[in-house]
């Protein structure tokens, strides 16, 4: 039988993604990473979560392997399974598997999507065993000291069936993370879309003013990301007004008198 893992320097860096610190984030992680000590990722969508771990990997020159959560996810998935190929049966190794082998940073996105059952196979890798048991092969894997666990969701969606298990939760430490102070966000937008620095300033104050709209019914306020969008289409020749209404009303939501709100604080400054 013959095992076949990934090369997972195909998930190395090569440029280092752009990522501003708000506070000390870079810090924390570093060393959170020297200690072995997995870390959760809390905070609103497109917010930069995915981007501060992939700024991190390149830091440290470790490979990025990340799996996108989704309640049909399971162990198998992540540990690996047995294929037939011709006549021979050849494990399988699953990124979770790929990454203990390989010493790389293993990053589970919105890790409260998958199903409870399926992230208990993560427990014995964020406790003080740093190992991994492969029931099918009855082999166990040593995590190097170069392998980390970093899992991320966001609070904002949490109920009583979409949580961490106290069990799951109290095996890592926690950075919360929200959207940038104006001055930071106004720097990401110019940097990520393009978008001239008068552009950018004005879509983040738009964002103020619609976050404000979360206690008006508006599910969760306008990302980082979709300023970063909005400033794209702006910058490559969009009206200002389509611009916006494309990447931030109807985006946000399908409420017509929300939109119309949205679109008047967008009017108010441009």
């Amino acid at each position: 039988m013959r095992i076949r893992t990934p090369d997972v320097s195909q998930f190395l860096l090569t440029e280092e993604p752009y990522y501003q610190p708000v506070a000390s984030e870079v810090e924390g992680f570093e060393q959170a990473w020297r200690a072995n000590i997995p870390v959760v990722l809390k905070g609103p969508t497109g917010c930069g979560k995915t981007r501060f771990v992939s700024h991190m990997a390149h830091k440290l020159a470790r490979p990025l392997i990340t799996v996108a959560c989704h309640e049909d996810l399971t162990a198998s998935d992540l540990v690996g399974r047995y294929l037939i190929e011709g006549d021979e049966t050849v494990w399988v190794d699953g990124p979770l598997s790929a990454a203990v082998r390989h010493g790389a940073i293993l990053y589970l996105d919105e890790v409260v999507e998958a199903r409870k059952d399926t992230m208990v196979v993560i427990h014995p890798l964020a406790d003080h065993r740093r190992s991994l048991m492969i029931d099918k092969l009855g082999t166990v894997l040593e995590a190097p000291d170069d392998f980390m666990l970093v899992i991320s969701y966001n609070p904002g969606y949490q109920s009583i069936l979409k949580d961490l298990k106290p069990s799951t939760r109290q095996r890592f430490i926690s950075f919360d993370f929200g959207y940038p102070p104006p001055e930071v966000e106004v720097q990401v937008v110019v940097q990520e879309s393009g978008a001239d620095l008068p552009t950018a300033e004005a879509l983040v104050r738009i964002a103020g003013k619609v976050r404000n709209l979360t206690d008006r019914g508006l599910e969760e306020g306008v990302s980082t990301r979709l300023l970063v969008y909005a400033g794209k289409l702006i910058a490559s020749g969009s009206s200002v007004q389509d611009a916006c209404a494309a990447a931030l009303s109807r985006t946000l939501t399908d409420d017509l008198d929300l939109q119309e709100t949205i679109d008047q604080i967008v009017g108010d400054f441009f």
